[in-house]
């Protein structure tokens, strides 16, 4: 595994196993610069919302970078007051102009709103038909969800992204994804760093001489998960993409396993109905 590895999702297409988040990121220069570089580091996945706000300065990044476009993989989400499937086609067109960067590679319902996540996922079927995405799929649905979600799909989400760290290890969901061929991409993975002075973190860190983030992104991509760690300065950027030359041994895998706490740092999509 490298920067440059890729997960093949249930529709063939293949998506990078390490990408760089972009919420809370601010519109202009501090997005624009953390795409570019990591885009430099060897990053290609770069993941985005129209909620957000920053799509525009993202797709002048990407084209401003000198990488080819089809070597980046561009994932956006439908928000909550968006949903509907006349709704949601408008929305998608909104992401795409701001974008300007072609066809999306992930579209994403970025939360299960009750009474209007059926007709939205309608909406992302058509979208895909029509070649406009290259794949759809979820992010913050619970096992509940994804059942529910199953009774009327005629496309199976190719990605579920929700929060996962070794701290929030959702074995569950992860299972129920993982039985219906659904990618699990990880948000936060780094807990937004609210662990990094865990004794039993810091002593796994010391033995392989890097530091608690690059223990957690490695924790992630053992796992199976896609990663997409939020930086916004280069140093912590390339501190990120450096998690390829170690590996956990059985031994601090078995240890991680052991840090759930169920702790949260976003929002708790387990109380929707």
């Amino acid at each position: 595994m490298n920067i440059a590895s890729k997960v093949r999702l249930n529709n063939g297409v293949e998506i990078p196993n390490l990408g760089l988040g972009t919420y809370r990121l601010a519109p202009g220069k501090q997005t624009y610069n953390a795409v570019q570089w990591a885009l430099e580091a060897g990053y290609r996945l770069i993941d985005t919302a129209s909620y957000y706000g920053n799509e525009v300065d993202i797709g002048k990044a990407v084209r401003d970078s000198g990488v080819p476009r089809d070597e980046v993989f561009i994932t956006t989400k439908l928000y909550n007051y968006d949903q509907g499937f006349s709704e949601a086609l408008k929305a998608f067109e909104g992401s795409e102009r701001r974008l300007d960067l072609g066809p999306i590679d992930l579209y994403l319902i970025h939360w299960p709103v009750l009474a209007l996540r059926q007709r939205s996922w309608k909406a992302l079927e058509r979208l895909l038909r029509e070649g406009r995405c290259r794949s759809i799929g979820v992010s913050n649905y619970m096992v509940s969800h994804l059942e529910e979600l199953m009774t009327y799909a005629e496309v199976t989400p190719a990605v579920d992204q929700v929060e996962v760290s070794p701290y929030l290890q959702q074995p569950e969901l992860v299972g129920k994804c993982q039985s219906l061929n659904i990618q699990v991409e990880s948000y936060s993975p780094l807990a937004r760093g609210k662990r990094f002075d865990d004794p039993k973190l810091l002593e796994i860190a010391a033995k392989h001489g890097c530091s608690p983030a690059q223990i957690m992104l490695r924790w992630g991509l053992q796992k199976g998960h896609v990663v997409i760690p939020k930086a916004s300065d280069r140093a912590h950027i390339l501190e990120n993409a450096a998690v390829f030359h170690l590996e956990l041994d059985g031994k601090d895998m078995r240890s991680l396993e052991g840090f759930e706490e169920q702790l949260r740092v976003s929002w708790d999509p387990t109380r929707v109905p």
